[in-house]
């Protein structure tokens, strides 16, 4: 089990958190745009306001260092790859969640496209907007069912430090701690386990 002090870090971590969620929030009411069923909605003003600061296509692409445009291929050719993923991902957690009885992530929380509905943005930004959304967005959703994998066969944390590790990560077994891998193994995968089975 985690020591107290680091209980209270993990706490605090928390709170962190959710003080950024607020401020989110507030910057919402500031920019005048409400959600509603996942859709955004800006006041008639600001959406005909945020139009006029548009930059044209052509005048985006005059302007652009050409090594970025050179390069620009190699970062949209990835999409071959990061749907595979998606697939393969969306396979594994389809087929074996269900047999571990750990409950499913679901995609959509993490995969979200919306930045392509803003009017200061040219139609080259959002289908870079729409891009970066997917591709962070499901990078993160197997981000998430791969922690929820380690922690339901594996979790112990690491000797060595491991740079920016998911959230569960902190709640492991210390490495080294036989006693308590053998005491809080089942504990783990029962935090991650479908309540309803």
């Amino acid at each position: 089990m985690a020591n107290t002090p680091l209980k209270e870090l993990i706490k605090q971590f928390g709170y962190i958190k959710h003080n950024l969620e607020i401020e989110v929030e507030t910057k919402r009411a500031e920019f005048n745009y409400q959600l509603n069923k996942r859709k955004v909605k800006f006041e008639r003003v600001l959406h005909q306001a945020h139009k006029k600061l548009k930059t044209g296509s052509l005048s985006y692409l005059f302007n652009a260092n050409p090594l970025i445009i050179i390069t620009t291929p190699l970062i949209y050719v990835l999409i071959v790859p990061l749907l595979l993923l998606d697939l393969f991902v969306s396979l594994y957690q389809s087929i074996c969640f269900p047999i571990y009885k750990v409950k499913k992530i679901k995609r959509s929380d993490y995969i979200v496209i919306d930045r392509h509905k803003l009017g200061y943005l040219n139609i080259i930004e959002k289908i870079g907007c729409m891009y970066c959304g997917y591709a962070n967005g499901l990078l993160s959703y197997v981000g998430e069912i791969a922690s929820m994998t380690e922690q339901y066969f594996c979790p112990i944390k690491h000797a060595r430090r491991v740079k920016n590790p998911h959230d569960r990560y902190w709640h492991f077994i210390d490495y080294g701690d036989a006693n308590g891998y053998m005491c809080d193994l089942k504990t783990h995968r029962d935090q991650v386990k479908n309540k309803h089975n």
